[in-house]
């Protein structure tokens, strides 16, 4: 694999977008989830930059993407609306968009709000507990996750969301857990950069993400194709329900995935042939 991405800003309202471009072919834009940022994705990218020009962006209010003025909450037309403003300036038509965990939120409304601009969607193990038969339980979860962090800071909260996800004793990815082993330059920056948005994301994002609610009408109508791909070792994992209260209410199969909610890490190479092969199907 050769690294010839590009990086540069978008100027939208009320902030600028940092994002990184590499390969050719039709457009495929990746939507982080939570903290993350396009530095997670720099494996898997580059396994796709054969196929498609893969855009990776930092979601606003992470890393390098910042507000003009003072941090302003989370607003998930806002993030759709960043996404789309990205397809318009950089993609050549329709996009395949791939988003994860809370970027598959994310990616689920940029479907209902902007259909022409999306031709597919891979939605990674969206948190769509707000489909759920009875989400009492998760809504509360997530809801004592957050007041950890008011009570007790940053640390405690991300521990607590490690061990509540199953991600605590594997360590996850770089971005998502603290390292036991000397990484690379590259991917010691990005954890670097991740970890400095936790304080943000559970201010600001996580609760935004989790609670909304999918507009699953608008997407059953809609004309972009949507697949819900889920790793196949999140089997009994919170996340797995979550995922599944989407296709049920889609009326949809899900798509096994390698790995784990981090499984586009690790296993980049199966994860980005499954990728391909969901969006050409």
């Amino acid at each position: 694999m050769t690294n010839d991405t590009r990086s540069a800003t978008l100027k939208v309202p009320g902030a600028t977008l940092y994002y990184e471009v590499q390969g050719s072919g039709p457009t495929l834009l990746i939507i982080p989830g939570g903290p993350q940022d396009a530095g997670v994705f720099a494996e898997l990218s580059q396994r796709l930059a054969d196929r498609y020009t893969v855009i990776a962006y930092d979601p606003r209010g992470n890393s390098r993407s910042t507000f003009d003025g003072e941090i302003k909450p989370l607003l998930m037309d806002q993030q759709a609306d960043d996404a789309a403003a990205l397809i318009e300036a950089l993609g050549k038509g329709p996009a395949y968009v791939f988003g994860t965990s809370g970027g598959a939120q994310i990616g689920l409304n940029l479907a209902a709000r902007h259909p022409k601009l999306v031709q597919a969607l891979v939605a990674h193990e969206p948190p769509s507990m707000m489909l759920m038969d009875d989400p009492s339980e998760a809504v509360a979860a997530d809801k004592a996750l957050y007041d950890t962090y008011v009570k007790d800071g940053v640390d405690a909260a991300m521990g607590m969301f490690f061990s509540m996800n199953g991600l605590a004793e594997e360590g996850g990815d770089a971005a998502e857990a603290s390292p036991e082993f000397e990484m690379p330059p590259e991917e010691a920056e990005t954890f670097a950069r991740v970890s400095g948005n936790f304080e943000y994301w559970l201010a600001h994002g996580m609760l935004p993400l989790s609670l909304y609610t999918p507009d699953v009408a608008t997407l059953k109508a809609g004309s972009p194709n949507i697949v819900v791909a889920i790793g196949e070792a999140s089997a009994g994992q919170p996340i797995e329900e979550m995922s599944l209260a989407l296709t049920n209410t889609l009326g949809i199969a899900p798509t096994k995935f390698p790995g784990d909610h981090m499984g586009f890490g690790p296993q980049a190479a199966a994860f980005a042939d499954a990728l391909h092969s969901s969006f050409a199907n």
